[in-house]
């Protein structure tokens, strides 16, 4: 037997129908967020590519160096970190004789050793051991190596930056912090070319023998006339083929990079 209350049939209520234009911008929406997101995410890990320019404190050797010498312009080679408060790297400074200027670099507190290594068109290769200031450190925690070459005049620095999102913005503060007058000469993207030497494979040959043979080193462990033998040339031609060779290497390193005694590029 069934109950007057059971007899009765539960009928369902008919779904409500979403009308077709709220669902196609639900769609739209949702479309848009993922846009976004991707987007958002490829700029965080988009690589972006600066020139930048900040007065050297007087804590780095550098500033109160270039200060004391305003013509002189320094380029950063090459530097290694010894441990982790001290670093050597190979610097080429102009101007005067291979030398003149291991004594005055040699009294500077932060510097632990100099040696003049080989004279570079005009100028000269120093080798300095010096202690490591604040720049090296944030790299070393940013994990990323700092770029090289780095220029230096009159008491101030540029460089460049190549760096993701978040540690460029790191770095774009580190400079503000430094230098009120903190300046972003160019944002780029992509790789940085212009201070690579166009050197033909007849004159990287004769660089890599020069330098294998210690054609460049103070003092010079092989004579024009001995290197000229071993490459089969004329001391003449060669000497013209170095000449060429050095002045690239310094025209490609401070192309754009000229400063002025004031220290305004």
């Amino acid at each position: 037997m069934s109950s007057k209350g059971s007899s009765r049939r539960r009928t369902a209520r008919p779904a409500r129908s979403v009308p077709r234009r709220s669902r196609l911008a639900t769609a739209t929406e949702r479309r848009l967020r993922a846009l976004r997101a991707r987007e958002a995410s490829k700029a965080e890990h988009a690589v972006l590519v600066a020139s930048c320019r900040f007065r050297i404190p007087d804590t780095n050797w550098v500033g109160p160096f270039t200060r004391r010498h305003p013509t002189l312009r320094i380029e950063y080679l090459s530097i290694t970190e010894i441990d982790r408060d001290t670093s050597v790297a190979d610097c080429w400074i102009s101007g005067q004789v291979p030398g003149a200027w291991t004594q005055e670099l040699s009294e500077i507190d932060q510097i632990h050793r100099v040696e003049a290594l080989a004279q570079v068109g005009g100028g000269c290769v120093y080798r300095i051991t010096f202690e490591n200031p604040p720049i090296v450190y944030l790299y070393r925690g940013l994990g990323i190596p700092l770029p090289l070459p780095i220029w230096a005049q009159a008491g101030y620095v540029r460089w460049e930056i190549v760096a993701r999102l978040p540690e460029y913005r790191r770095l774009i503060e580190f400079g503000r912090a430094l230098d009120p007058n903190f300046r972003l000469v160019a944002v780029r993207r992509g790789p940085i070319l212009g201070h690579l030497p166009s050197l033909s494979p007849v004159q990287q040959k004769v660089l890599a023998t020069a330098m294998a043979a210690g054609y460049f080193e103070v003092p010079r462990r092989v004579s024009l006339g001995e290197l000229a033998r071993r490459l089969r040339r004329s001391r003449t031609a060669l000497s013209e083929t170095i000449a060429l060779i050095e002045e690239k290497l310094l025209e490609s390193g401070f192309q754009g990079t000229a400063f002025r005694a004031t220290g305004t590029a």
